[in-house]
């Protein structure tokens, strides 16, 4: 067994969920170890850890091909899914970038609600939505959820951005003006925190619940990988030249004896952010799961490191911190 470890108990906006400040994200580069070539069951054993460590929400995708495991875990979890929120993401497009049916649409519904063992999902969301099909969803896609919610297979309906491309939030920014999305998946980080002002401010003042991702990504494992990613930011003007200089970036960014890494400062920075009320780890190990828990355990960054990270990254929008992007 592994220990709990604390973790401090959120509201999900007007939803009234209630669930850990981390969540358990079974997408992302690791996709709980499948993506390294590791099987269901060790993936399914790391959901069972993280729910040992206090973990009490769970999201997961279609796409991932996480789902089975997650529904192995919870058959296989004492009490089942009693007192945790389950949720998932289903597609918006076929193989060849066509909008889906809604019949299509709702056969992946149904399809997730068979691999994860249940008959109600806590929250669905519309998985990487771009604005050029914000419409043509709401038409098509949104009456499934809709009914899909009068007839108890989904709690609540949602929409994740596809922050990768889309890290200015222009989805979301036209997407909160409206009223059936009761939570939002939302990237934020340390190197773009712009969802702060473009998102988050609205999400808070309306009661959308907010689902954070892309807290830690390749460009913010370490320090090795943050210069690459600031190379690229000076190349566009957005971050002094004098900050690739410095010998020490810990230091730098008054992180220096604060945090233990650089992943560790990402997720603190995240985790306590105000309006953001869960911030989802992705990972493939329960190893590497505790050590990011206990990294958020340990509480808020510092208010002068906030102030520094500030200073240099506060007006940075062009970048998820995925290092493979354009």
């Amino acid at each position: 067994m592994n220990p709990q470890i604390p973790l401090h108990i959120r509201t999900l906006g007007r939803t009234g969920l209630q669930v850990s400040q981390a969540g358990l994200g079974c997408g992302g580069n690791s996709r709980l170890g499948l993506a390294y070539g590791k099987d269901l069951a060790h993936a399914a054993s790391v959901v069972r850890s993280a729910l040992e460590m206090g973990v009490t929400i769970i999201d997961t995708a279609h796409y991932s091909q996480t789902e089975p495991a997650v529904g192995m875990a919870l058959k296989e979890w004492p009490g089942g899914r009693q007192g945790l929120v389950i949720s998932t993401k289903g597609p918006y497009l076929d193989p060849e970038g066509k909008l889906l049916s809604p019949a299509d649409f709702r056969q992946n519904l149904e399809k997730s609600l068979r691999d994860l063992g249940l008959e109600t999902i806590d929250i669905y969301l519309i998985h990487g939505l771009s604005l050029p099909y914000y419409e043509a969803c709401c038409e098509s896609l949104l009456p499934v959820l809709e009914r899909a919610k009068r007839d108890g297979k989904i709690r609540f309906l949602g929409v994740s951005e596809a922050f990768e491309s889309d890290t200015r939030h222009e989805l979301l920014q036209r997407l909160v003006q409206d009223d059936p999305w009761d939570v939002v998946m939302v990237g934020f980080n340390l190197v773009n925190p712009s969802a702060r002002e473009r998102v988050l401010a609205v999400t808070r003042a309306k009661g959308i619940a907010t689902l954070g991702m892309f807290a830690v990504r390749r460009g913010l494992i370490d320090e090795a990988h943050l210069r690459k990613l600031l190379e690229r930011l000076v190349e566009r003007g957005e971050v002094d030249p004098g900050l690739l200089a410095s010998g020490d970036l810990m230091e730098s960014l008054d992180l220096k004896g604060v945090c233990e890494s650089l992943s560790e400062a990402a997720y603190r920075f995240a985790a306590y952010e105000p309006g953001l009320d869960c911030t989802l780890i992705g990972t493939g190990s329960a190893e590497h799961l505790r050590q990011n828990l206990q990294a958020i355990g340990r509480g808020p960054l510092p208010e002068s490191a906030q102030k520094r990270l500030a200073e240099l990254f506060g007006k940075i929008d062009s970048v998820s911190a995925q290092l493979q992007e354009s």
